[in-house]
């Protein structure tokens, strides 16, 4: 999985909201309903569109499926794997137009409540679909709710670490991962200087930026007194040291196109020490040459600004099209896919965070170490605004950090674009 806002997929979901808003044919939601008594009766086939990476994460997935049809032998699931960054465009699409979109969607957790606003998706409340929900983590859950009703059920949770060679910090001559921004600098400018290899291999995309604001006190929104808050002296510290790691050589300047996997293979390849990304990343690192021996792999919370440590919250949910002809059908699957027993399978085998708590107690989960570095990073992870504008919040970000890495703005004139642009999209906001 990889998180990626591109301009066409934002824009053309902007323009799509709008008119959706103005009175497009976007499904209705219908009244939630209960799933038959005997679900082994249920029968018909539906349709998951999935947004993992169909090489390293799809597999464990697709077993999941054939656990679920074995156990729901009338039911039929018809796998499509969609990319990350292009499942919140096609789903809006196709449920604006009433014809072509899935039953169930993995929905990232910020198109959650959008999607919930548009009437794309069936309430959940009083359905199969949410077994036990107070076994899920708080954070998580509270991304499928709008409005008091719940539209979603939590998949997989997560957040940003630190991720890093040791041999390459090793041989330039630390032991241990930077703890600070400015520890994370002379660690870079250590190792390119004593091994040749880039120290930190930057992704331009504007959900990874949010750890030096975060580190420095800042934010993009007050959303409970409605201030925008993303052109703040906090937020202008934090693209300040941004821009260093790039001008100072701690980091070479990234590609705009494609930035998430040349990162990627740069830390797979040994041509870079560091990069910040998360869980979802690891299966695929782990097929890189330098991570054949996984213990070569390290992960460490991201580095602190001067006011803390401090990354997002994201992850996953599993939603149900309010114009699915197979309702019980998907409520099953839905629940099936978010069980404990469920999660754990995930966890082992590719290291998504499960967002259930009961899950953590599973032997499967706490034999990974993977799961169990990341867990306290999670729980300290600082919570996103779950509103309907969530999702358009990253585009204009997205260009402002391509402008400046690129030596094209100052720190104080992308985020004086960026605020801008956010009054745009919340014109009655101080």
């Amino acid at each position: 999985m990889r998180r990626a806002f591109p301009a066409a997929t934002i824009v053309a979901a902007l323009a799509l909201a709008v008119s959706a808003c103005g009175g497009g044919d976007a499904a209705p939601a219908a009244p939630a309903q209960s799933a038959a008594a005997d679900p082994s009766k249920i029968s018909g086939e539906i349709t998951w569109w999935d947004t993992v990476r169909p090489d390293s994460e799809g597999p464990t997935f697709q077993a999941l499926i054939k656990d679920f049809q074995a156990k729901y032998p009338n039911i039929k699931v018809k796998y499509v794997n969609v990319p990350s960054d292009q499942a919140q465009n096609q789903f809006q699409t196709a449920a604006q137009a009433g014809a072509g979109a899935p039953d169930v969607i993995r929905s990232e957790v910020a198109w959650t409540s959008q999607f919930a606003s548009l009437g794309y998706l069936q309430p959940l409340d009083g359905t199969r679909a949410v077994e036990n929900e107070t076994d899920f983590l708080p954070g998580p859950l509270s991304s499928t709710k709008y409005q008091g009703k719940t539209y979603a059920v939590p998949q997989v949770t997560d957040t940003l670490a630190l991720l890093y060679n040791k041999k390459l910090l090793a041989k330039a001559g630390h032991e241990k991962a930077p703890t600070t921004v400015e520890e994370l600098k002379q660690v870079a400018l250590d190792v390119k200087e004593k091994t040749g290899a880039n120290g930190l291999a930057l992704n331009v995309d504007s959900y990874f930026l949010l750890p030096f604001m975060y580190g420095e006190g800042g934010d993009l929104l007050d959303v409970e007194n409605k201030k925008i808050t993303v052109n703040s002296p906090a937020n202008v510290k934090a693209m300040a040291t941004v821009a260093d790691l790039v001008t100072s050589g701690a980091a070479p300047k990234p590609a705009i196109q494609d930035s998430y996997a040349n990162a990627m293979t740069a830390l797979k390849d040994g041509k870079a020490a560091m990069i910040y990304n998360g869980p979802w990343s690891l299966a695929e690192l782990y097929q890189g040459k330098e991570f054949k021996d996984k213990e070569n792999l390290g992960i460490a919370p991201v580095p602190a600004g001067s006011v803390k440590a401090g990354a997002p919250t994201g992850g996953w949910n599993l939603a149900i099209y309010a114009g699915s002809p197979k309702l019980d059908a998907a409520y099953e699957f839905v629940r099936f896919m978010s069980t404990p027993e469920a999660q754990a399978k995930v966890a082992k085998e590719i290291s998504l965070l499960p967002t259930r708590t009961s899950a953590y107690s599973n032997p499967d989960v706490q034999g990974n170490k993977d799961v169990a570095v990341f867990k306290p990073i999670m729980d300290t992870a600082s919570p996103r605004p779950w509103i309907p504008e969530g999702g358009q919040l990253f585009q204009p970000l997205l260009e402002g950090y391509q402008s400046l890495v690129g030596g094209k703005t100052t720190p104080e004139e992308m985020l004086k674009k960026v605020d801008g642009q956010y009054r745009g999209i919340f014109k009655d906001w101080s």
